[in-house]
């Protein structure tokens, strides 16, 4: 064996140790200060751990679990600065062939406690980039490629040089000092009212009239260019399916702004019908109200009404047993109907959308359904009020070329109908047009398109047009029922992460390892020598297995009652820290939200829809971590874990001042969801009783901060959601107060002023509880009566007060508000 002496004089001399076996007390020869090439020679060739197996056999097992753990991840110089020595690794005294601390063919060393960094590629192909989370320049730029923003935002969302997003309300005509920072709404919604707030609270739904405007403008736009290109020789006019987003003030901005395109609604039900007829009398005349869905008696009547009303009203075949109703109700109310037929196509797509299309679809006549009404019309002396042909291949229609198929198919169908007699002048395409949700540009894909506007339009006139002019049939008015890109964009969901979990491991000092070592068991301790061993062979699959063995023995131990739960915390931090140092933990961190994802986004939960998701602050700094998000719902369904481009997580930033809603001052961290206008608020639930957001509505102005909010509604107070499942609020506040008075009963009888004022505050505070939103209240806004001890009033608005209120001075004055007592 060699001596002390020995070893120090050979080291210095630069000998190699193969598999040199030290005993301890040739440990003192280390604290001398030897060149880096000697301590690589022992790391490079296997000796090294051997070296060490010997010389901490006899040292604390706190120090021995430390030692394992750095050679599991190579880090030999961090073991000889925790063991106090002056030994330097030198890597370029290193003689060639060995493999030193630094060399790249071993783990790349990483902090030992704490996060370990997520790294991704460099990479850009196809309109995929992934951004390097390691680099220490980091800029706006680089995440607006990380959270592709630049593909599924443009035009109308982009990341600022403060590295918020930003709106940018008229598209690619939008001038750079008419963005609006999203960051700056959220202040101006939550900040309280005497801060020159709203007061409100999130979850926040903010909708840009602008955006809207500016998507019904590019759609008449794109099918006017094809139009005039292909010398097309009618018109374009579109509808609005109001089951996209009902909202009034959506639907009266549509009709608005689409009054100077003639453009209309279409509704699917009684009260859409409803809805679309008070709308339009404020519409263009000649605009289309297209009446689609399952109709009875009062439906059909209801739309020969409009007819009467002067509304440009055509009621659609969704079943042949419908044409019986309109018939007869036409002619009992003496009012000519205008009748349009839906087909059924064999043309569909094999994406999830595409199931309302083909012959098995859910809605439209077949062929010979078609004939059977054309020969029924023919016969009561109303083949003339058909004059309309309807067909839905079916939502996110991925390509032009599925499109231009579907249309040729159905113009030949039309071409038909114009031979057999019918009175033809409309040819509804009806919905499809699809957006582009993860901004690939992708044709294969259930949340992305193969085209644009332009695109779309040209493929649809062009179609058209060729089966017409080959049938010599007058070109139609064209059509068509597009919501999603209407009003996908204009919306914007925006939530605040409340917490986080953490993502540590206890240090060694907390782990009580020697008391851990003193009461392992016999099997427990095999396990543990066969897990050294197997860190000293470098062996990590078998570590792996050994600790995940040590575990499940000790928690069938503690089921049994012969552990006690100091031990088993003892094994679970061992376990986690030997995972945590080979790279074997999952670094994905959950994120809490303060939302209900079956209320704000079920299209998720329901059918996988996936939406762009991103932090709308803080895009100037790296991420410094990955998550998913997980909502305030008692449901193991309550969270998203899946993202666009295939992500199983999203890049997210620490929260600064960690410590979550009730601990610590946390900085407010707010993400957004982008491209849920159409549908989600319609479909969403009272899951948990968590109710709808809050809404304001922000148009584009030249003030200081380039925005006013012209309305604001607070979200459902828990009193709102109570009554959807028929509960009485009033009622209940009135048992719970006398509860309250009972138990203060007997105090009471002592005129106890403090006695009698500690009763009024429960009363008070229960009437808050009742008008607060159910969401949690991390925002002191929402204390706002609370803190002014305003003995059971709340601030409640009127939705007026808002109309025309500028950002910089939205609260300003008392007036604006009205006081409501619970």
């Amino acid at each position: 064996m060699e001596t002390g002496e020995n070893a120090r004089r050979d080291l210095k001399a630069g000998k190699r140790f193969p598999l040199l076996p030290f005993h301890p007390s040739a440990f003192h020869f280390l604290d001398l200060d030897l060149p880096g090439s000697c301590l690589s020679y022992l790391h490079g060739v296997g000796s090294f751990p051997r070296l060490i197996a010997d010389l901490i056999l006899p040292l604390p097992v706190s120090f021995v679990i430390r030692v394992e753990i750095l050679l599991l991840r190579g880090r030999c110089g961090d073991f000889l600065r925790d063991a106090g020595l002056a030994c330097c690794v030198d890597a370029a005294l290193g003689p060639p062939g060995y493999a030193l601390a630094g060399d790249s063919s071993l783990l790349a060393p990483v902090t030992f406690f704490g996060v370990p960094p997520a790294t991704r590629n460099t990479t850009a192909d196809n309109n995929t980039v992934t951004v390097s989370m390691d680099d220490s320049h980091w800029s706006p730029s680089l995440s607006a490629s990380l959270y592709k923003i630049d593909g599924w935002g443009a035009p109308y969302f982009s990341v600022n040089s403060s590295g918020n997003i930003s709106v940018r309300p008229h598209g690619s005509g939008t001038l750079s000092h008419q963005e609006i920072d999203l960051l700056k709404i959220v202040k101006k919604v939550s900040d309280p009212k005497s801060s020159g707030g709203l007061g409100m609270q999130l979850p926040l739904v903010v909708r840009f009239p602008d955006v809207l405007k500016n998507r019904l403008e590019s759609l008449n736009s794109a099918f006017e260019y094809a139009i005039q290109s292909f010398g097309y020789e009618s018109h374009y006019q579109g509808v609005y399916p109001v089951k996209c987003n009902q909202d009034r003030f959506v639907v009266e901005d549509i009709v608005k702004f689409g009054s100077p395109f003639r453009f209309g609604l279409e509704a699917g039900s009684k009260p859409e019908l409803l809805l679309a007829m008070n709308c339009l009398c404020t519409g263009n005349s000649e605009a289309f109200l297209v009446c689609n869905g399952f109709k009875d008696g009062e439906y059909i009547s209801l739309a020969l009404i409009a007819r009467k009303l002067a509304l440009n009203t055509i009621i659609v075949l969704e079943q042949e047993e419908e044409l019986d109703l309109i018939i007869g109700l036409s002619k009992q109310l003496c009012i000519r109907p205008v009748i349009g037929v839906r087909a059924k196509l064999r043309t569909k797509h094999s994406g999830h959308f595409g199931s309302t299309s083909g012959e098995k679809g859910k809605f439209g006549l077949t062929t010979i359904q078609i004939l059977r009404v054309v020969k029924k019309l023919e016969q009561a002396g109303m083949l003339d009020c058909l004059q309309l042909l309807h067909f839905h291949i079916g939502s996110q229609i991925p390509s032009t070329t599925l499109l231009a198929d579907g249309v040729g198919e159905a113009a030949q169908i039309y071409c038909e109908l114009v031979r057999l007699g019918a009175h033809m002048q409309v040819f509804d395409i009806g919905g499809g047009l699809g957006i582009d949700y993860d901004g690939s540009k992708s044709a294969d894909s259930d949340v992305s398109v193969g085209y644009g506007l332009q695109e779309y339009a040209a493929a649809v006139v062009q179609a058209l047009q060729c089966v017409c002019d080959r049938r010599s049939v007058r070109h139609p008015v064209l059509c068509s029922e597009s919501g999603r890109a209407i009003v996908s964009h204009h919306s914007v969901f925006i939530f605040e992460v409340v917490s986080a979990t953490s993502y540590e491991v206890p240090t060694m000092s907390t782990l009580g390892l020697q008391y851990l070592a003193e009461r392992l068991s016999e099997d427990a301790r095999a396990d543990y020598s066969n897990l050294s061993a197997a860190a000293m062979r470098g062996d990590y699959d078998t570590c792996l297995l050994y600790v995940d063995q040590l575990k499940q023995r000790c928690v069938e131990q503690f089921k049994q009652g012969s552990l006690d739960m100091e031990h088993l915390a003892a094994v679970d931090g061992l376990c986690d820290l030997v995972n945590k140092a080979m790279g074997a933990t999952d670094p994905v961190r959950t994120y809490h939200a303060n939302i209900s994802i079956f209320t704000s986004i079920p299209d998720f939960w329901a059918i996988g829809q996936l939406f762009p998701i991103a932090p709308i602050h803080r895009l100037d700094e790296k991420p410094s971590a990955r998550g998913i998000l997980s909502d305030l719902t008692c449901d193991s369904d309550g969270k998203i874990d899946k993202f666009i481009g295939g992500e199983s997580s999203l890049p997210l930033h620490d929260l600064e001042g960690e410590g979550g809603a009730n601990g610590g001052n946390v900085r407010k961290y707010y993400l957004g969801m982008f491209l849920g206008g159409a549908y989600e608020e319609a479909l969403g639930g009272v899951h948990n009783l968590f109710g709808g957001p809050s809404v304001v509505r922000v148009s584009q102005s030249d003030g200081p901060y380039s925005f006013a909010v012209t309305r604001a509604v607070p979200g459902p107070s828990c009193a709102d959601v109570l009554r959807v499942m028929q509960h009485e609020p009033e009622l209940m506040f009135e048992t719970l107060k006398h509860r309250v008075q009972e138990s203060f009963e007997q105090q009471m009888e002592d005129e106890d002023e403090d006695k009698i004022h500690n009763a009024s505050a429960l009363a008070s505070s229960l009437a808050r509880s009742f008008n607060n939103m159910p969401y949690l209240a991390v925002d002191s806004c929402c204390l706002t009566a609370a803190r002014n001890n305003n003995n059971g009033f709340y601030y409640c608005a009127s939705d007026d007060d808002f109309n025309g209120v500028s950002a910089d001075s939205v609260v300003a004055d008392d007036e604006q508000w009205s006081y409501c007592v619970a």
